[in-house]
């Protein structure tokens, strides 16, 4: 049998295990022509980060601008679309479990392979995580992890290498045969290099054009590399 490339893994939470909700989302924005579909608001998270890595000073305001005219928000109805979203979009959204993030990290457990979350966050990502049933330390109606890295609780954020440090430690492996999922160029990718791991970077759509990092198209890739 073929040796396996990692020996550990680490995810990002927003983007990677949860999504924005659009249980919530998709009914604020169908008034102004935008799509109910919840697969359309999936594919809008990943062009609205995409536009966010793109923007030279971190500007986080085009996150919205690229969701909502993803989700086929009416141009003449933007304006008002854009306010009612960004004044509805909070970190408590980011709840709704990705696809196959669930099946995938219980996989990944019963392989024996330690995995564990590394977030930029507010404070709130190991609750919601728990909630939500993806995933949380020791017992629960989710995956075990290692840990959960909260930005905000420790201090650092990607793409800071700092904030990988405890996690590191928690699944005592060496960092190079440590993968680590996220969604974004700028802060896992950059923050992933930084630290000595080996960034996947999750881009379902193909929206990151030319870039040379290695990318995987779903979740379920990763079981054919540990």
């Amino acid at each position: 049998m073929a040796s396996s490339r990692f020996d550990a893994v680490l995810f990002d939470a927003g983007g990677v295990l949860v999504l924005p909700d659009p249980t919530v989302l998709a009914p604020l924005l169908v008034p102004y022509g935008g799509s109910p579909d919840f697969a359309v608001h999936h594919r809008a998270h990943y062009a609205a980060m995409r536009a966010v890595d793109r923007s030279e000073d971190e500007d986080w305001s085009r996150y919205g601008d690229a969701y909502v005219a993803t989700v086929g928000v009416d141009p003449g109805h933007l304006e008002e679309a854009l306010l009612v979203f960004r004044s509805t979009f909070n970190v408590h959204l980011w709840r709704y479990p990705n696809e196959g993030s669930t099946a995938v990290l219980h996989a990944l457990v019963e392989r024996e392979v330690p995995i564990g979350v590394v977030s930029n966050a507010s404070g709130q990502i190991e609750g919601v995580l728990a909630r939500a049933g993806v995933c949380q330390v020791g017992e629960g109606t989710g995956a075990g992890v290692l840990c959960v890295v909260d930005s905000h609780v420790v201090g650092v954020a990607k793409p800071d290498p700092g904030i990988f440090v405890s996690a590191v430690e928690a699944v005592g492996i060496h960092p190079e045969r440590i993968a680590y999922v996220g969604d974004s160029i700028r802060y896992d990718v950059g923050g992933a290099t930084a630290a000595g791991l080996t960034p996947l970077l999750l881009d379902p759509y193909g929206d990151a054009g030319d870039d040379p990092h290695e990318r995987i198209e779903s979740l379920t890739e990763l079981l054919e590399l540990v």
